[in-house]
């Protein structure tokens, strides 16, 4: 079906956990066309969950900043930009992001082959006859199988349909520095806790969030704290740290607050050097399954049968609604959601417990 495949460009333009689910469909490619060169093109601040990947040869990243300049300056650039692509001279195309943006620069690249999923009506009119492959997938499954469908459709495939991420000796020695500097031994259970996302409607409560805290450490479980380094994400999680027992917020060697301090590749060495990871769903919880930590997630308004951790061993906590997945409804601008706070801390410690094998104590002594 496809000839002389030598240069191969795979457009994910998503957000970071999205991006890493496409590790599939790019193994996929390369076992495929071994000979080759595949180049994954992503959005800024994205490429490093793929950077490492012995199936990609280049990353290639779109600079978002542009969109916040001038109209002429942005024009100039996207133009610029997008001769970049077609001066490459790719033989194929494989739009896995489904937006008017990525169908363009695939549609310009110039390539003879050009792969997606069938748009159907989304998007500008005639969007679908940029490509000269559509896919018809059912969009009801994983989302890294979804990826590795709009392949599968034209006999591209793996066996091998694990997500990996790829974490540098530099980023594992310096959190195995961290850690031991904040007394976590080698033999110590370790929950790494990420209990923000980009988006806070997918978060747990506060208070919630910190009795678990509170509880691992009254267990023998040492607690690692992280998010993002956004203003909002840094904020939430401060304020979850103010409901932890001051008993464990004073003493270091217990609880390790890294919240905004880690770049992506260290976080996945938090997360692999972990006896599990809890969280809501997040690109760090796609990250902490990648690197096989058993993740207990929570999930609220989103869809666990597209998005949940993937892989084996990992547990998905949800209550049935009737409105979900979250079509943003009548709690569209409710940040916390009543499919949230109907997961209880003991949900989680029951999970917690069967994963780690805990005898546990029921509860946290007040403080002294």
């Amino acid at each position: 079906m496809f000839k002389n495949i030598k240069k191969i460009l795979v457009i994910k333009f998503r957000h970071i956990g999205d991006v890493l689910l496409t590790v599939p469909a790019i193994r996929a490619l390369k076992q495929t066309f071994p000979d080759a060169r595949v180049t994954v093109l992503v959005n800024s601040g994205t490429e490093q969950v793929l950077a490492g990947n012995p199936a990609i040869d280049e990353l290639m990243v779109f600079d978002r900043s542009i969109k916040k300049l001038p109209a002429v300056t942005r024009y100039l650039k996207e133009i610029s930009f997008l001769k970049k692509i077609r001066a490459n001279g790719f033989d194929m195309t494989v739009d896995l992001t489904g937006g008017d943006r990525a169908a363009v620069v695939s549609f310009v690249s110039g390539t003879r082959y050009r792969l997606a999923a069938d748009p159907g009506r989304k998007g500008f009119a005639c969007k679908r006859f940029l490509y000269t492959h559509l896919a018809d997938i059912q969009k009801t499954g994983h989302m890294a199988l979804q990826n590795l469908d709009v392949l599968r459709c034209f006999g591209i495939n793996t066996d091998n349909t694990e997500v990996d991420f790829f974490i540098p000796q530099q980023s594992s020695a310096s959190i195995k520095k961290i850690f031991e500097e904040n007394g976590f031994r080698g033999t110590d259970p370790v929950a790494h806790m990420h209990p923000t996302s980009r988006w806070l409607w997918k978060c747990w409560k506060d208070e919630y969030m910190a009795e678990v805290i509170s509880w691992l450490i009254d267990n023998g479980i040492k607690v690692v704290v992280t998010s993002a380094p956004t203003e909002k994400e840094l904020e939430k999680a401060k304020k979850i740290l103010s409901f932890v027992d001051p008993r464990f917020t004073t003493n270091g060697s217990r609880l390790l607050d890294l919240c905004g301090k880690t770049t992506i590749k260290e976080l996945a060495a938090v997360s692999a050097a972990s006896s599990l990871f809890i969280g809501v769903d997040s690109a760090p919880m796609h990250i902490a399954a990648a690197v096989k930590t058993p993740v207990i997630a929570l999930f609220g308004p989103t869809d666990k049968n597209s998005w949940a951790p993937y892989g084996k061993g990992h547990v998905v906590i949800e209550k049935p609604f009737p409105c979900k997945p979250c079509k943003k409804g009548s709690c569209a601008d409710i940040q916390l959601r009543d499919c949230m706070t109907a997961i209880k801390p003991d949900d989680v410690k029951k999970a917690v417990s069967t994963i780690l094998n805990l005898k546990t104590r029921d509860s946290v002594p007040e403080a002294k």
